[in-house]
């Protein structure tokens, strides 16, 4: 039974008294099972938009390898009100330090509770919104998003049209939703990448309700290869 064909039958749902206790035992678990299912679906559908590659967990995090990670800092950020708050993360670290698992492991929470999520790296943002049609349309859709993820910031350098696009982006986010940041570069480099102007006016941005969080360690990669040697 559908929730359309289960209407027809029940008209006034809201007259529970006139029903005997196995219809009401009924409607309330269909209801229930509908409610579940409609969640799900939604969950599904947030998992398929939001540009997860690979699902990766915090639990899956090999702490051990990195022992310099701020695990403690990453789980305090978690027991915020980050998805109801609008906040911004930057993770800092060189390349296979498990910025990206982590980032990723958070996007994948958000969409697990519900909330739509973005999560791209900065070449990818780059090359969308140089082909946009519209790119008021996009730079309004990335502000707009609930969480989103600007991965690998300072691996490409983007044109000064699209620098200010970012920043848009992210002046927009700052009442509005969570944005998470992983980048190569301490801020006092971002001038290698953005303009200094630019440079300082992002970071001046993600600094509002911020957590600059960096990441030290062996590269993750490296130990993958030379176990597969």
């Amino acid at each position: 039974m559908t929730l359309h064909e289960l209407w027809k039958s029940y008209r006034y749902l809201s007259d529970l008294e006139s029903y005997s206790p196995d219809e009401r035992a009924f409607l309330e678990k269909f209801l229930s099972g509908e409610h579940d299912l409609r969640e799900r679906k939604k969950r599904e559908y947030l998992l398929r938009t939001s540009g997860i590659k690979r699902i990766k967990l915090l639990t899956d995090f090999d702490r051990t390898f990195n022992p310099k990670i701020p695990r403690e800092k990453i789980m305090e950020f978690m027991k915020t009100d980050w998805l109801k708050k609008p906040c911004n993360l930057v993770l800092i670290g060189p390349s296979g330090v498990g910025k990206t698992h982590v980032s990723s492991a958070m996007c994948y929470d958000a969409v697990t509770k519900g909330k739509q999520t973005v999560f791209l790296s900065l070449f990818d943002l780059t090359a969308k919104l140089t082909k946009a049609r519209s790119t008021y349309s996009l730079i309004d859709y990335y502000a707009r998003i609930p969480v989103l993820c600007l991965d690998e910031v300072g691996y490409v350098m983007p044109t000064r049209e699209n620098a200010d696009h970012l920043f848009q982006i992210i002046s927009k986010r700052g009442e509005v939703g969570t944005t998470i940041v992983t980048t190569n570069l301490v801020p006092s480099q971002w001038g290698k990448v953005f303009d200094s102007v630019t440079a300082s006016a992002i970071l001046d941005r993600l600094s509002m309700n911020g957590t600059f969080l960096t990441f030290e360690g062996r590269s993750y990669r490296n130990r993958k290869n030379n176990r597969s040697e």
